[in-house]
């Protein structure tokens, strides 16, 4: 009686253990995975972080260059709309700067060519027709970025 009361607690603690063991590795691998999961989702929202800081600079770098074209085809008509133009442009190239450290101003230009190209049309059709440049006078004065 006394051995197979034992050999049941035995069995018992076997049963238990192999339990607990595999409970165990299931938790670890279930735990696994989980953090795999946690570590893919933080690079997705990384990425999509980045992407959208992109596009939002994109976004602004373009509202500033409408602005310059605007503010170019009016203020620059009288001598103080001159010096406004050549402050508000040193300014923003200033800040530009600050972003990109590594830049000249050659760089800073063909960047704001670039964008100005992009919304001249928008920024033409908002200014009165008497006081409207033509698109290809403008886009003359623009450098040429495909120098070295």
């Amino acid at each position: 009686m006394f051995f197979i009361r034992l050999f049941r607690n035995i069995a018992f603690l076997i049963w238990l253990s192999a339990g607990l063991f595999s409970m165990t590795i299931g938790l670890a691998i279930y735990s696994a995975q989980l953090a795999a999961t946690v570590a893919k989702l933080g690079a997705q929202a990384t990425a999509t972080a980045i992407q959208h800081r992109k596009q939002i600079y994109n976004a602004v770098a373009k509202a500033k260059a409408k602005a310059r074209i605007q503010r170019t085809a009016v203020a620059a008509v009288p001598l103080a709309g001159v010096g406004l133009a050549i402050y508000f442009e040193e300014q923003e190239f200033v800040e530009w700067k600050l972003q990109n450290p590594e830049g000249s101003r050659r760089d800073y230009a063909c960047e704001v060519a670039s964008l100005s190209v992009e919304v001249i049309d928008d920024a033409l059709q908002g200014l009165p027709e008497k006081i409207r440049p033509s698109k290809e006078l403008i886009t003359q004065q623009l450098p040429n970025c495909n120098k070295p």
